[in-house]
């Protein structure tokens, strides 16, 4: 179902899905950011703001006109609701000298969300933490609740950032699969409506209770058009045939030494990067001895303490942290998830502190090694 929407639309859509019991959540403006909370209405969107992005900065600035999704991504990822960065996991009690065990580690049953304004990439990003969480043998029954009762509003991204490389891991500027309902805003003159489509059978039914007309060619093709400007737009490239090989062929490149001269192990780029799932467990108990609770948090491999064995942390040195991440973002992810672990939204960049690029990284990675691994007489 393809249909056409006005600019109030979007408060009609927010309406139908608080009534069917739905927790909505979309972008706001807090703290100088573009972050995500709870929105009631379109006047909770940052119309009007726009953000400017470069390796290691980000602010926001007014802009013309009335569009809502005239930004693209800030520090905060979806996953901080999906996998949030503290999650209490399991609380002992003794009472009257018996242990009273408390299971925390499942959602509410009862709870409901949708996500507002969700950009192709971190579309993309939920379906490599789908993998990562609901795979295999062991899955995580809090995601895998939360993800169920999830409904999704997503955006087709139209002003993209310097930053961003999505065209290069194939997850933007248009929303492929994934959604449930996606929208294009198109600003012409004084005209604001939304091109809506349809992604699943829930789509439908919240799209049928919404005002709308059937969508023209005309508004079809001028879609388009604004998805296909904004992927001519974004220059930034990551060239990923062959990475993975280049990469573990490179362990000792002098590279590495350079960036870790660089890198403040500080984790920003783990914290707002929306695949990143490493975690901790921490157990902690009362003076008294009566209560003890155990809480995951997320954590970096950044840290000296996350690869701790016996005898001291296997990963010393900045150098041999940085190399971890981008080896297994963008080589091991491979070997274990069939996908690299990166959507190309930029935020790592962005969020450096000191403005690493990790395309920049990658390429000179690349560019040394196919050096040495071209046959001589080539």
């Amino acid at each position: 179902m393809t249909c056409t929407i006005d600019g109030n639309g979007l408060n009609r859509i927010l309406a139908v899905l608080q009534k069917q019991g739905y927790e909505t959540i979309g972008p706001r403006v807090e703290s100088g950011a573009i972050v995500y909370g709870e929105v009631r209405t379109a006047e909770d969107f940052p119309a009007g703001w726009t953000d400017t992005q470069s390796p290691g900065s980000y602010r926001l600035t007014e802009r013309d006109g009335a569009g809502f999704f005239g930004y693209v991504v800030g520090p905060m990822s979806w996953k901080s609701f999906l996998f949030p960065a503290e999650l209490r996991l399991l609380s002992v009690r003794r009472h009257d000298g018996k242990l009273e065990v408390t299971d925390h580690a499942k959602a509410d049953p009862k709870r409901k969300r949708a996500f507002i304004g969700v950009r192709p990439c971190e579309l993309a990003a939920m379906a490599i933490q789908d993998t990562v969480f609901l795979s295999g043998p062991y899955r995580d029954p809090y995601y895998e609740a939360e993800r169920r009762a999830l409904f999704l509003v997503a955006v087709n991204c139209t002003h993209p950032a310097g930053t961003c490389f999505c065209t290069s891991m194939n997850t933007g500027p248009a929303a492929k699969a994934g959604y449930d309902i996606c929208l294009t805003e198109l600003l012409e003159g004084d005209r604001h409506v939304f091109v809506a489509e349809s992604g699943s059978e829930r789509g439908i039914e919240v799209l049928k209770l919404v005002p709308s007309n059937g969508a023209t060619e005309a508004e079809i093709g001028a879609a388009r058009s604004k998805i296909e400007q904004a992927g001519h737009a974004i220059t930034r490239t990551l060239q990923t045939e062959g990475l993975p090989q280049y990469l573990k062929s490179g362990l000792e490149h002098p590279r590495w030494e350079n960036v870790a001269h660089r890198c403040l192990n500080c984790g920003n780029c783990t914290q707002v990067c929306p695949t990143c799932f490493c975690s901790t467990v921490e157990d902690v108990t009362d003076l008294a001895g009566t209560e003890a609770h155990r809480t995951r948090k997320w954590d970096s491999c950044f840290t000296l303490e996350f690869s701790y064995i016996h005898g001291g942390s296997v990963r010393s040195s900045a150098k041999s942290r940085y190399r971890q991440w981008l080896l297994h973002k963008l080589g091991n992810w491979v070997d274990q998830f069939g996908t690299m672990g990166c959507v190309g939204c930029g935020r790592c960049i962005t969020w450096c502190p000191v403005g690493i690029d990790i395309t920049e990284e990658a390429d000179a990675l690349r560019q040394q090694q196919s050096v040495s691994l071209t046959p001589s007489g080539e």
